[in-house]
């Protein structure tokens, strides 16, 4: 975590109680009234199992929503119900998911001198198709293992010209918590 406005409620405990709330047909929490919760900001919402699974990851590269809160709500329940390489987010799983939430900056062209997997998420494009990778993923070593992924999420063939764009993220975790805050 780099941000220099660190909120009182985590935002990964944020996206849990969203998720739970819409598992059990309710409405989500309101975003926490905090500044960092009103600014506009892209993000990305994960959801893993306890053994380090992935269950879900859903997010935006640009702002969509009037509010980070907001798309925070938004991208936990696309996570939890509408990742295609996962079926929704049953209750009975609840209790063994933990989140987190990514803010993301903007992103910026890049080279591929630029790059660096610990450091930055990476953005490949070839006209209408777009993969990304986010950053500082433990079997992601190098620059070129994060490029050959972003390039098959996308579509891309390594031997078709791209584009790249990279970005750093505020990582938020569950067991990271900021204020001992939950919502």
């Amino acid at each position: 975590m780099t941000s220099s406005t660190t909120p009182k409620v985590n935002p990964a405990s944020f996206a849990r109680a969203c998720v739970e709330a819409f598992v059990r047909g309710e409405a989500p929490p309101s975003p926490p009234a905090e500044p960092f919760y009103e600014r506009r900001a892209a993000c990305f919402v994960s959801i893993k199992r306890r053994n380090g699974d992935l269950r879900g990851c859903i997010g935006t590269l640009e702002p969509t929503a009037p509010s980070l809160g907001d798309e925070i709500v938004h991208n936990a329940a696309a996570a939890a119900f509408r990742d295609p390489r996962f079926y929704p987010v049953r209750p009975d799983e609840l209790p063994d998911l933990t989140y987190s939430v990514d803010v993301l900056s903007p992103h910026e062209p890049a080279t591929i001198e630029q790059l660096d997997p610990q450091r930055y998420g990476v953005i490949v494009a070839a006209g209408a198709r777009r993969g990304v990778l986010l950053p500082d993923l433990p079997t992601v070593r190098t620059v070129g293992e994060q490029v050959a992924i972003a390039l098959q999420k996308a579509g891309i063939a390594p031997s078709e010209p791209f584009q790249l764009a990279r970005f750093t993220v505020d990582r938020y975790r569950e067991s990271e918590d900021v204020a001992n805050g939950c919502c």
